[in-house]
């Protein structure tokens, strides 16, 4: 479930390990269907024990951890997968534990080594269906397995990104929009409620959107997406999705269409919300200010 807005608060909430150092790597007694992994935890922990951390990024739905030896961690959460760096939901499902800390003291006393850690933390990897997936890359290797295959950041969508990304596919906008490589982050949660603020039908097929429409679900777009960060994400009624602090993402409540089937539209205050099926996931809409042919009276044309 974690989309742009859940995984762009996911890093910020794990920022504070920047300029911290690798102490250990480990791979949780999870005894359940295990996260795909690369390479092997003992290999993890001989490349990274004792880098830096130099940067928390995000890309797309993935969270990209850069360290001082160009290597690269990238975390991609997919549908329950939450960065975090304390109170999991529960232990059952830690996947896996990176210890920072501040710095190291090395030195000898009585003729034997010493080493004392300064101040430390943990990063956390929880998963409850174990479809995540943890990646340490080089560059060369991330550019040509992700990189590549993504469209440009949500946040950075502009109307002619969009018409000129979308405007040959014979697809719903709707399906489009969770397209990663056409636009990187959005998921089926904003993708709807986007469409809902722009009056774009979400059965509407991109070869069939006009100018003024990429336009406004370009503005759209942004305003939705920054304002689900400020509130730090979704948290549906399952409780899946939690932030850095194992607490909930407030923005559910200003979801104008999501999971609001049959309730008034706020808008035109004459349709009730529907629900349909798109590419295998559900689709919300108001269908009188949403029309297929146009978009309601009181919208810009």
């Amino acid at each position: 479930m974690p989309e742009l807005p859940e995984v762009e608060t996911m890093c910020r909430g794990i920022r504070s390990i920047e300029g911290l150092r690798v102490t250990d790597v480990i791979m949780s007694e999870c005894q359940l269907k295990p996260i795909s992994l690369s390479p092997p935890i003992s290999e993890m922990r001989r490349v990274l024990e004792g880098q830096k951390v130099l940067r928390v990024d995000r890309l797309g739905k993935r969270v990209l951890i850069q360290f001082e030896k160009d290597d690269y961690l990238v975390i991609e959460p997919r549908m329950t997968g939450l960065v975090m760096l304390e109170n999991p939901p529960n232990q059952t499902h830690l996947r896996l534990e990176i210890v920072f800390c501040s710095c190291l003291i090395e030195g000898q006393s009585d003729g034997i080594q010493r080493r004392t850690v300064v101040t430390h933390k943990k990063m956390l990897f929880w998963d409850r269906r174990g479809l995540g997936t943890v990646r340490l890359m080089k560059p060369e290797v991330l550019n040509h397995r992700v990189i590549r295959r993504l469209g440009p950041d949500a946040l950075r969508m502009t109307s002619s990104l969009y018409a000129e990304n979308f405007k040959h596919k014979k697809k719903a906008i709707k399906v489009a929009l969770l397209d990663q490589s056409l636009v990187a982050g959005i998921g089926n949660i904003y993708a709807a409620e986007i469409l809902f603020l722009a009056g774009v039908d979400p059965r509407l097929l991109c070869n069939q959107v006009t100018g003024p429409q990429w336009q406004r679900i370009s503005k759209a777009t942004r305003e939705i997406l920054l304002t689900a960060i400020e509130y730090e994400g979704s948290t549906l009624s399952d409780g899946t999705y939690r932030n850095a602090i194992n607490g909930e993402g407030s923005y559910q409540q200003c979801h104008r269409v999501y999971d609001r089937e049959g309730v008034s539209c706020t808008r035109c205050q004459q349709g009730k919300i529907s629900r349909i099926v798109q590419a295998q996931r559900s689709t919300f809409f108001c269908p009188v200010c949403q029309r297929k042919r146009g978009c309601h009276p009181s919208l810009p044309q």
